[in-house]
């Protein structure tokens, strides 16, 4: 016989904070939003997110939401936090599992589609005013950004396969919020050996060309499993 379950079950849902640069050229941090095209809040802005189907997990349920959202599909991907006060969403209990994952803005052009009308890119720093508790999940997820980048090298992800040692500084400027020491944050990062300096020179840049990296994956994880400690 089918079982009879006691108590009342709160609906789960999933809420992605895609964070985005172009790797080269931006000055700020980038959100991924989209305008909710149903109620609640139809017409204001929001995360990328919606309800957990039965037979999927979290992970799934959230690369899912998001594509059908915005059309975006992401490398990386994170469990942020879980989200549950009783008032969060006026359509009942409903908690929310968020992520938060980094991709290239020139790499993705989001579309809205499936129940949001827009997904566009918006500065991290003046997002529009967001539906349910989302202004909280998007400021939980910076935090958890600035911090993550400082242990792991989670921001090779917002860059191009070959880049150049300015462009990495001002990337973790970027991320961090703040200005580096270009002389010790240079030494810090080839001291780690994950760079692979490469033959190559910048095209077509009216300055003095600069030699172009790689990140080497391969040798971080290797250097991990010997108790390396990423530590910017």
């Amino acid at each position: 016989m089918p079982y009879t379950y006691a108590y009342p079950r709160p609906s789960v849902t999933v809420d992605c904070v895609v964070f985005g640069l172009d790797g080269l050229e931006e000055e700020d941090l980038k959100v991924l939003l989209i305008e909710r095209g149903r109620e609640p809040f139809a017409g204001c802005w929001a995360l990328p997110g919606g309800f957990v189907d039965m037979g999927e997990d979290l992970e799934t349920a959230a690369r899912r939401e998001l594509e059908e959202e915005t059309g975006v599909t992401i490398d990386y991907l994170e469990q942020l936090y879980t989200f549950g006060a009783p008032q969060r969403d006026p359509r009942g209990r409903v908690i929310s599992v968020a992520w938060y994952g980094l991709v290239r803005t020139l790499d993705h052009t989001p579309t809205g589609a499936d129940d949001a009308n827009k997904a566009e890119w918006f500065p991290v720093v003046s997002p529009p005013q967001l539906a349910f508790d989302h202004q909280r999940i998007v400021t939980m997820a910076h935090e958890r950004l600035k911090a993550k980048i400082r242990y792991a090298p989670v921001g090779f992800n917002l860059l191009p396969e070959q880049f150049t040692l300015r462009q990495l500084q001002r990337l973790y400027e970027i991320l961090l919020d703040r200005p580096l020491d270009k002389r010790n944050f240079r030494r810090k990062l080839l001291s780690m050996g994950l760079l692979i300096e490469t033959d190559e020179l910048q095209q077509d840049v009216p300055h003095r060309a600069a030699r172009l990296y790689r990140f080497d994956p391969q040798q971080y994880q290797e250097l991990t499993r010997q108790g390396f400690v990423f530590d910017l």
